[in-house]
């Protein structure tokens, strides 16, 4: 069953059970809407319902029950885009060779029938290299059209809906980016994207949060290495935000027995590095770096250690530090203190992704970013309800609103 045909039952579901269901006749004062009236109102009606699921946060916070520790993470929901039916560069180049190379199978085929065989004999042959022209002409329509997105990216059904990868398979669909109090597991922020990594999501995420909570004191967040990046940590810190946010091991000095850069020892006071040998690696220059000022450093000992091999094969080894590294440094620090915070995390935001999952079959039922993000905010606000009644019961729950 299609998305859409599921939307459409969910819909005349809703509609019937407004003329048979007891407490829904009583709650809609007999109202007996039309199917599309329902949906409409869904569609015309976002920010509404987006304003509804923000006062309801707000309302958890009243009844104290937010803390000033979120965990966050993003997910990715499947769009009602069929793969197929989504290019990018590669799929659109590997779909045009696949053609081009069943034209030259057909072609040769044609070759090697007998000039003598009746024209019927061939005409399948030539049905289908016609056909496969075709297609061709459409794919390279829709590959300049592919080519003029920003992105370089085409979605035919969906055009809102992106490419994504998840476990080692691809996705057509949006990343789901959530703040989840590690208390309640109340998702206290969310935001639908179609940037399929979560590198440049840390601090948007925690500023969108601490407004919704409108907390005055620092606010901590928790965050898997995948939303690691030095500029986020500033963001955050600047925002009076606390980032824990676990740092993986890219450089692959270590396995191969060299020092990493961490074995060098950064001395404040005097700008310098010390190495494992105990040599002082001194600032030489700066320079910038894709945006971000660089500073380089280096000891004029190291052709003269016995240890050098296990440095460098160069004939000095060069550390570059970030004009903000201290930035990172303190986030480093943090996440030593604070050494259960990736279990924590874990234990946080798997929870409301699991439910909602399993809610939505992990698939929208809508199109485009907006009408997706109305449908998010819906599940979000049913989420965030339903987990409300749980920790405080219907009862009081209801004398707070």
């Amino acid at each position: 069953m299609s998305s859409s045909t599921v939307w459409i039952s969910l819909v005349w579901d809703l509609k019937r059970k407004a003329k048979r269901n007891v407490e829904l006749m009583w709650l809609t004062g007999r109202l007996a809407p039309d199917f599309k009236t329902i949906a409409d109102f869904r569609k015309n009606n976002g920010e509404a319902i987006r304003l509804v699921c923000r006062e309801f946060v707000m309302l958890c916070r009243k009844l104290n029950l937010l803390s000033d520790t979120l965990a966050i993470d993003g997910s990715t929901f499947k769009a009602v885009n069929n793969r197929d039916k989504n290019f990018t560069k590669a799929k659109m180049k590997r779909r045009i060779a696949e053609v081009e190379a069943s034209i030259e199978r057909y072609l040769d085929q044609l070759d090697d029938a007998d000039d003598l065989a009746p024209a019927e004999d061939t005409r399948p042959i030539q049905e289908k290299i016609a056909a496969l022209e075709e297609e061709m002409d459409r794919l390279k329509k829709l590959e300049v059209r592919m080519l003029e997105a920003p992105d370089q990216q085409l979605s035919l059904t969906d055009p809102d809906a992106r490419s994504m990868k998840t476990r080692g398979q691809g996705v057509v669909g949006y990343n789901v980016q959530t703040a989840v109090d590690v208390d309640t597991h109340l998702i206290v922020a969310h935001e639908v994207t179609n940037i399929g990594i979560d590198r440049r999501q840390l601090s948007p995420m925690a500023i969108k949060a601490k407004e919704v909570l409108e907390a005055d004191e620092p606010i901590k967040v928790i965050a898997d290495q995948g939303y690691y990046r030095g500029e986020e940590l500033l963001a955050c810190e600047e925002a009076n935000i606390t980032a824990y946010v676990a740092k993986s091991e890219t450089s692959g000095k270590r396995k191969k027995g060299e020092f990493s850069r961490r074995q060098f020892r950064y001395i404040a006071k005097d700008d310098e590095y010390e190495c494992p040998a105990g040599e002082r690696a001194i600032y030489r220059f700066t320079r910038n770096e894709a945006g971000k000022q660089i500073r380089r450093y280096w000891s004029s000992a190291c052709v003269r250690r016995p240890i050098k091999s296990r440095c460098t094969p160069s004939d000095y080894r060069r550390i570059s530090r970030w004009e903000h590294e201290a930035v990172v440094e303190r986030a480093e620090s943090r996440l030593t203190d604070y050494p259960e915070a990736m279990r924590v995390r874990r234990a946080t935001v798997e929870h409301p992704f699991g439910t909602l999952k399993q809610w939505m079959g992990s698939t929208f039922l809508t199109r485009t970013i907006e009408n997706v993000g109305a449908e998010m905010i819906l599940h979000v606000l049913a989420y965030n309800m339903k987990r409300a009644i749980s920790l405080v019961g219907t009862k009081k729950l209801i004398e707070a609103i």
